[in-house]
Parts: C-alpha cells; sequence; structure tokens
C-alpha cells in the first residue's frame, strides 16, 4: 500500500497544556503490560473507574477490545503484535493530548515495541505499569482458560508458553499482583500519580 505523502500537519486551536488547566489534572497514559492472567485489564478498569469516581478524565484501552474494532485485521505474528502496538500507542497519545489519563492494558510481550511507544510521548507522559505475576500463577488462575489451549497446541504464539514476555527493565510502577489485592495495586498506582503531581 502507497503511504500518502501530500499531507501536512494542523496545529490545533487549543492546546494539551489548556486542556489540562480546563480538567484540573494531568493526562498521562498508564500502559499496563503483563502476562495473560496477571490482572492487567482488572487493575487498568479498577484505576481508571476510581479516576472517573474522582471526577477526572479518564479512559481505558483494553486488547481483547481494540482487537474487536480497530486491529481487526491483525493477528498474532510478531509483525502484527509491533503494528497492534504501534496503533495503541499512537490513539493513546491523543487521548493525552486531549488531556485525559487513559490506561492501556496490553500483554505488550516486546521491550522494543513499548521503548517505541515511550518515545511517541514528551518525558513523564507515559508511565510504563508492570503487572509482575508468576507465570505458574497466571496459569492457575487462566481466566480465558488460554493456557489450557496452548499447553494443548490449539494456539500458536502464545506469550508466555511459546512466545517470549520480555519484562520491563525500568518500570516506573511495579505491582505484584500475586501479593497485593486489586484494591491495594489500585491505591498503590493513584500515590504515584499524586506524588507525581499528575492527580
Amino acid at each position: 500500500m502507497a503511504k500518502a505523502t501530500n499531507i501536512t500537519w494542523h496545529d490545533a486551536a487549543t492546546t494539551k497544556e489548556e486542556r489540562r488547566a480546563q480538567n484540573g489534572h494531568g493526562s498521562v497514559a498508564l500502559w499496563f503490560t503483563g502476562l495473560s492472567g496477571s490482572g492487567k485489564s482488572t487493575i487498568a478498569n479498577a484505576v481508571s473507574h476510581e479516576l472517573f469516581r474522582q471526577g477526572i478524565n479518564e479512559y481505558v484501552l483494553d486488547g481483547d477490545n481494540i482487537r474487536h474494532g480497530l486491529n481487526k485485521d491483525l493477528g498474532f505474528s510478531e509483525a502484527d503484535r509491533n503494528e497492534n502496538i504501534r496503533r495503541i500507542g499512537e490513539v493513546a497519545k491523543l487521548f493525552v493530548d486531549s488531556g485525559k489519563i487513559v490506561t492501556t492494558a496490553f500483554i505488550s510481550p516486546f521491550r522494543s515495541d513499548r521503548d517505541s511507544v515511550r518515545n511517541m510521548f514528551e518525558e513523564g507522559e507515559f508511565i510504563e505499569v508492570f503487572i509482575d505475576c508468576p507465570l505458574e500463577e497466571c496459569e492457575r488462575r487462566d481466566p480465558k482458560q488460554l493456557y489450557v489451549k496452548a499447553r494443548r497446541g490449539e494456539i500458536k504464539d502464545f506469550t508466555g508458553i511459546d512466545s517470549p514476555y520480555e519484562a520491563p527493565g525500568n518500570p516506573e510502577i511495579t505491582v505484584r499482583s500475586d501479593q497485593y489485592s486489586v484494591e491495594e495495586a489500585v491505591q498503590q498506582i493513584l500515590t504515584y500519580l499524586r506524588e507525581q503531581n499528575i492527580i
């Protein structure tokens, strides 16, 4: 497919800083990463709900939901996973520009993809949240029975089984979801946002 060349960037009449000032809080991407079954979506949604309850403009981008629409044309090959994360990064950036706190819940297994997304944002706007949970515990939970299917060979290139997961080297936040409740995890993340004067 040929790339568009006759395009020009148009600056918005309202700036990101003006939107933040009107909202009364900062705007960032909370990028949740971790194995399937680690609790990414559950914690991301709980964080967003608490932000909403506090009157903060927020939105959740969930991996499965995005693959029902925007990324329904992508599979799970390494190239498609790369493109999946690139698109989500661009969408998350739009939310940050709009003055919202966006939580994204994606396995995003490759460190290079997450670093590429980080580079789309200004300093401090991309907050990597590593939901750290041992593979054994994720398999025990297996809420969607995906590990069972992967172990039977019914799902190929499944992260943690026959496709690697590269844990973050230096995430802004690490949550051990096998050691803390969802409520405790939410408070850890909100504490970080307060310490950084985002909320």
